[in-house]
């Protein structure tokens, strides 16, 4: 399924709870990991001359090149291949320019610690831009690698192709992990007032919820997964967030725009309302 698998790290905390989860499934797989840390030339003090600048430089550059070998060394210690690389630059810019020269299948990253600012990151614009799924690890994610599982899986759905996408590499997921897959459809009460909505559209938009849900699920089962499926009512976000807690979820597998937003901003998507509170991974799909 994923033979080369790209995992960005700067060294903070943060990313490295992303590290388990990237060679865990790298160990899954039996891909190739790459360790890439990208040296921020964009967040550097206005002001310095020339030779200041060039020092702080060659200081972040070494402590990249300490981060990812200590990185690669846990991945050869685990049996896997791994290769490291340290770049300069914005470091989504470099990421995203990174998997497409190296032809990468998946990319595993951290979001941030401060979750006002998770999708201002370099996680939020990779995940909006990458042409490969996208997993991101909470700040408080904290499993070891023999300590992962990956038992129930929710699939959310609303029909629209992106979710579909998305659909594909969760069941994907859940058969590789042998996992059950619940698939939640959200009628958005913030679009529409049900209370004044005439009872036949209400049925419409549960009936094409049940229908979305339910392809889903016709697709789990035929590859002797067990599905559940459920119709929920209330604002995308919040019911699909308490949703994966109440199955204790151990991924989330979402388009990145639903029917709402998809000409639209990852920002301003269910997508990343989730990405900012959850506190599971979430794989994305373009």
């Amino acid at each position: 399924m994923y033979s080369t698998i790209l995992l960005p790290i700067d060294g903070s905390s943060g990313s490295e709870r992303a590290v388990d989860r990237a060679l865990e499934f790298a160990r899954r797989f039996g891909a190739t990991i790459h360790v890439l840390s990208v040296v921020d030339t964009g967040d550097e003090p206005v002001g310095l001359d020339r030779k200041r600048r060039d020092e702080l430089r060659r200081r972040a550059e070494k402590r990249s090149r300490q981060a990812t070998a200590r990185v690669r060394g846990h991945a050869t210690d685990l049996g896997l291949e791994a290769t490291r690389a340290v770049r300069e630059g914005a470091p989504h810019r470099s990421v995203l320019e990174y998997a497409t020269a190296e032809d990468v299948d998946l990319i595993v990253m951290a979001t941030r610690d401060r979750p006002d600012v998770r999708l201002g990151s370099t996680v939020g614009r990779v995940i909006e831009r990458a042409d490969v799924p996208v997993i991101a690890v909470p700040s408080e994610d904290g499993q070891s690698v023999d300590a992962i599982s990956y038992d129930r899986v929710v699939i959310p759905t609303d029909g629209s192709d992106a979710a579909e996408r998305a659909a594909e590499r969760g069941l994907k997921f859940a058969e590789i992990y042998g996992a059950s897959v619940y698939v939640p459809y959200v009628v958005d009460t913030t679009s529409y007032d049900l209370e004044e909505t005439s009872r036949s559209v209400v049925g419409l938009l549960k009936e094409g919820g049940q229908n979305a849900v339910e392809a889903v699920a016709e697709d789990a089962r035929e590859r002797g997964l067990t599905a559940k499926t459920d119709v929920l009512r209330g604002a995308p976000d919040e019911e699909l967030l308490e949703y994966a807690a109440g199955v204790e979820a151990d991924l989330i597998a979402m388009g990145t725009r639903g029917r709402g937003g998809a000409t639209g901003d990852l920002l301003g998507s269910t997508t990343a309302r989730v990405l900012r509170r959850t506190t599971r991974p979430v794989l994305t799909v373009r």
